[in-house]
């Protein structure tokens, strides 16, 4: 469809976390925040309504969790590269089993590690290239 940046949608129960990566985002050029959800619930929503082409989302929520959460983003959504985001680095071992296509440190989210993530599991030429 032609975007000039990568639409971005993040889901965290912690605002403080949102704010973080929404800071990130706002400061790395070709990319543009379209929302923001604090549970997975209101992230299937979200995502349904907006179309981003990347989702940033905390694998540690309470309910239904990042996990379940990329997973039913990824059967609805298959175009979406779904990323999982945690402080929690036992994570990152999940990400197949739920389809996310990558995992990230909070601690390490930039914006060189943004760039990457996209360039390496959400570039067109990358996506149709695997």
């Amino acid at each position: 469809m032609g975007r000039s940046s990568v639409g971005v949608v993040t889901v965290d129960d912690h605002e403080a976390s949102r704010r973080s990566i929404r800071d990130v985002i706002e400061a790395t050029p070709g990319f543009e925040l379209l929302g923001e959800a604090a549970s997975g619930e209101a992230a299937l929503a979200l995502v349904a309504e907006l179309s981003p082409a990347l989702v940033l989302v905390d694998a540690r929520m309470p309910g239904m969790d990042g996990f379940e959460t990329a997973r039913r983003l990824r059967s609805a959504h298959p175009g979406a590269t779904v990323v999982l985001v945690s402080s929690d680095d036992v994570a990152g071992s999940a990400c197949d089993s739920c389809g996310a296509a990558a995992f990230v440190p909070k601690r390490e989210f930039g914006r060189a590690a943004l760039r990457r993530l996209w360039n390496e599991h959400g570039a067109p030429s990358v996506a149709s290239g695997a």
